[in-house]
């Protein structure tokens, strides 16, 4: 992949003699970023007068435009002071994962007396101040010491960017493999990593690198100094791990070969308390630490998933180029990536991305229960779902159509499959979540509740036994009603998960932005639906699903449709906990006057915790001795 190479620094720190230098070394075209200057630019700094940043805007954006140009040709080297962060960013625009950046660090006395010396430059040594004064050292930059000499630091270069890696993936699990060929895949080069075990893990890195060509210019390690060693800096190395202990004892393990601002990323399912206590507790080692979720299982890990980074904005900017490059794409071809926000804000959006697919795998097994009472086959019912791909299409509802179409000999599959569902605990993590922010997530609750009944088999064999005897007379509803109660329960799961998101948000000061999260999933992840990409436009003009005269619309609409279904349902004994849990909520949310009002008299009865009036503005609360 061809590179643009910026080398940058304060005028007189060096960037010409050692990008000619480099640029000669490389065999790779070699330019000044002063010769893009208009020349009302230079006029002014030949008079002595430093630009400001309306000056340097054409200049940067002209710079742009010709890397942009040239990469396609080959990768080459630019010289150009670039001191201020937002600087950095117009030029490395539109090409985040080809750019590298080489900072020349010299004291003001140092290049002081290199510019008064100078006598082909347009810009008086006078003005050094003020470069020295706007000056905003990068975390991205290979940093090199001016006091080297031209051919050591060119001879550093060398080393660090052609014979290291660009970034690392350590623990080569399922995941781990598929976002490892992603990365190698666009280009980067990558180091990967896997423990070594005597007689249980050998040579894991090295005999994967093997199985796939796309990895053969990659770097297999079972060593973890040889592998952080063979990054550049700063190091940027993705953990794929099992979420918990095992996060903590990677982390120590990796901290005496680490640097100060090498970025360590997370993305595993962790908790997000958790993630903001490694960021903390790592912020005193002087590393980043950036927690992201990870959607898309292992087809979307290889092909491109969706990714919810949270942390340090700063650092993320500096994983920004190969996480971006490896989601997967909107409908606009943009990526299903965004900076989420800070502390644990990554995972915690990733938690209940999880919390909304159980709802939504939920959703899909009752109603493949509900048809199979109707009298339909799997294949069937297969072609039910596969005509709702009209109205409500989903990546979890084509494949529940697959699953429920493949056979094994004369018969489905699927009926097979043992009925106990596992979890891996972001389900019980977001229902713990909804209660501590006093967020009604029932549905999350309801569908991770039905997980543990289902994995109670033995008692569930011997209590059908006892109490088995079902009404299995004919349901009097019709597949289009079942379809609508569908429509009408996922919304009401989409307006309670964005709920506690929203809500996540203003407890911790997170400043989540619910439009831009839709967006990243519309691609790559498990719960991408037509839906969701409708949430994307709803949620720029509110972040309350039901005020939307859209959702609003349809949620009248079959209203009559999912009443009717879960009452039917409870008559003929079928189990649909999530759609019965989408009316009681609907009930309760849109009831003016609840019962509540009993509660609070109980609660003051016994417990003398007060209650306020209805009748009374000045909301002070009151007291009664009920029996008197």
């Amino acid at each position: 992949m061809n590179k643009i190479i910026y080398i940058m620094g304060v005028s007189g720190s060096g960037k010409s003699t050692i990008g000619k230098l480099l640029a000669q070394d490389l065999k790779i075209p070699y330019f000044d970023g002063d010769d893009f200057h208009p020349e009302s630019n230079i006029k002014k700094m030949a008079g002595g007068r430093a630009l400001n940043d309306d000056d340097r805007h054409e200049w940067l954006e002209a710079l742009n435009k010709f890397a942009k140009g040239k990469i396609k040709e080959s990768s080459c080297i630019i010289v150009c002071s670039a001191l201020k962060q937002k600087y950095r960013e117009t030029l490395r625009r539109g090409l985040l994962n080809q750019v590298k950046w080489i900072y020349l660090s010299g004291s003001y006395e140092q290049i002081f007396e290199r510019v008064k010396n100078r006598t082909d430059h347009f810009m008086p040594s006078n003005l050094l101040e003020s470069q020295f004064e706007i000056l905003e050292e990068p975390e991205e930059a290979l940093k090199l010491d001016i006091s080297l000499t031209p051919s050591q630091i060119t001879q550093i270069i060398k080393s660090e960017f052609m014979e290291t890696s660009e970034f690392g993936l350590f623990g080569l699990g399922v995941m781990g493999k598929s976002l490892s060929r992603n990365l190698a895949n666009n280009g980067f080069r990558i180091s990967i990593f896997n423990r070594h075990v005597d007689g249980v893990e050998e040579n894991v890195a090295k005999d994967f690198k093997a199985q796939f060509p796309e990895l053969s210019n990659a770097s297999a390690f079972d060593d973890i100094s040889s592998f952080v060693n063979s990054l550049e800096q700063p190091r940027k190395i993705m953990l794929m791990v099992n979420a918990g202990k095992a996060i903590d004892h990677v982390i120590e393990d990796l901290l005496p070969h680490l640097s100060e601002n090498d970025i360590l990323i997370d993305g595993g399912n962790s908790n997000y308390k958790k993630t903001k206590e490694r960021i903390e507790y790592l912020k005193t080692k002087n590393i980043h630490f950036i927690g992201t979720g990870i959607s898309g299982g292992e087809e979307g890990a290889l092909s491109g998933p969706s990714i919810m980074p949270g942390g340090d904005r700063e650092a993320y900017q500096l994983v920004q180029p190969y996480l971006e490059s490896i989601s997967a794409k909107d409908w606009k071809d943009l990526p299903c990536c965004t900076y989420i926000g800070p502390e644990g804000s990554g995972h915690f959006v990733k938690m209940v991305h999880n919390g909304i697919e159980y709802v939504e795998m939920q959703l899909l097994a009752e109603v493949s229960a509900i048809l199979e009472r109707l009298g339909k086959t799997p294949d069937e019912i297969a072609d039910s779902l596969e005509r709702w791909k009209e109205t409500a299409d989903s990546y979890l509802l084509g494949i529940t159509v697959t699953i429920l179409r493949k056979k094994e000999g004369e018969d489905w599959l699927v009926k097979k499959v043992l009925d106990k569902a596992g979890n891996k605990g972001t389900g019980n993590w977001t229902t713990i979540a909804s209660a501590e922010l006093g967020v009604p997530c029932t549905l999350i609750a309801s569908a991770l509740f039905s997980r543990f009944i289902s994995f109670y088999k033995e008692e569930r064999l011997l209590l059908n036994k006892t109490f088995g005897k079902v009404n299995d007379s004919q349901l009097n509803i019709s597949t289009n009603e079942i379809l609508e109660a569908y429509q009408f329960a996922r919304i009401i799961n989409h307006y309670q998960g964005f709920k506690i998101i929203e809500e996540a948000s203003r407890s911790y000061s997170w400043d989540l932005n619910l439009s831009e999260i839709s967006r990243i999933w519309t691609g790559g992840c498990i719960i991408k639906s037509d839906l969701m990409r409708d949430l994307v436009e709803i949620h720029k003009e509110t972040s309350n699903l039901l005020a939307n005269p859209q959702l609003i619309e349809k949620l009248n609409k079959a209203r009559p449709s999912v009443k009717k279904v879960v009452s039917e349902c409870l008559l003929k004994d079928i189990t649909t906990p999530a759609f019965s849990e989408s009316v009681q909520f609907f009930n309760g949310i849109t009831t003016a006057y609840s019962t509540a009002n009993i509660i609070q008299a109980q609660r003051d009865y016994f417990g003398a915790h007060t209650y306020k009036r209805i009748d009374d503005e000045s909301g002070k609360n009151h007291h009664t001795s009920w029996e008197q």
